[in-house]
């Protein structure tokens, strides 16, 4: 449609644009990564339902859920060795078969700890185990005093008997023979007498 102007001269009318909007080339880029993306999402669907886990793959998930089997360790001469700890103290504790015969740094195990609770504490290794007598122990002890001292042995009597038998650990396990004692005593802190200790308080 023509407009008439003020000179009265005609002026075509600018075409208007068509209402089909042509596609832009981002949107047609757009478009067709997402086909490709959804093409790869399938195969991968494809390909996770149709493969079966390797044979390595089976061997751990079996491994993993199979009892956990502890080795038999003893040196050339039949003998376990292991090391205990309790408070400040270490021992150096080797087992073989015997006839119940304990020595400890060179003496034997009555005079060393001459106190019967400890001689007690030493012994309940075997006794949880069912093989009191049957066992002779060497071991060298350092630091501490004779209670910690006492229960460094214990515990490496305990260890010892599971290398030695490693059908020992459960009954030894279930009586927490196997796991450090983590008490100790208590540091000294300032302003106190000792761990708790307060000093003398007088109020006149």
């Amino acid at each position: 449609m023509a407009t008439t102007t003020k000179t009265g001269t005609t002026k075509p009318a600018a075409a208007k644009p068509s209402a089909a909007k042509t596609a832009t080339p981002r949107k047609t880029q757009l478009s067709g990564i997402k086909a490709a993306v959804k093409e790869a999402d399938a195969e991968k669907v494809s390909a996770t339902t149709t493969v079966t886990p390797s044979a390595s793959i089976v061997a751990a998930i079996v491994s993993a859920d199979a009892p956990r089997v502890y080795e038999r360790k003893v040196d050339s001469k039949n003998r376990a060795y292991a090391t205990g700890k309790r408070k400040n103290a270490i021992a150096r504790v080797w087992v073989m078969p015997g006839n119940g015969k304990i020595t400890v740094n060179g003496r034997d195990v009555k005079t060393y700890f001459a106190r019967p609770v400890l001689q007690m504490i030493v012994n309940q290794p075997f006794v949880v185990a069912d093989r009191a007598g049957q066992f002779d122990v060497f071991c060298t002890v350092v630091g501490g005093g004779l209670s910690g001292q006492a229960g460094a042995v214990k515990h490496g009597i305990s260890k010892a008997l599971t290398c030695f038998e490693p059908e020992l650990r459960t009954p030894l396990k279930a009586a927490l023979f196997l796991r450090r004692d983590p008490r100790a005593v208590e540091r000294k802190k300032y302003g106190r007498a000792k761990a708790r200790r307060r000093f003398q308080f007088s109020k006149r």
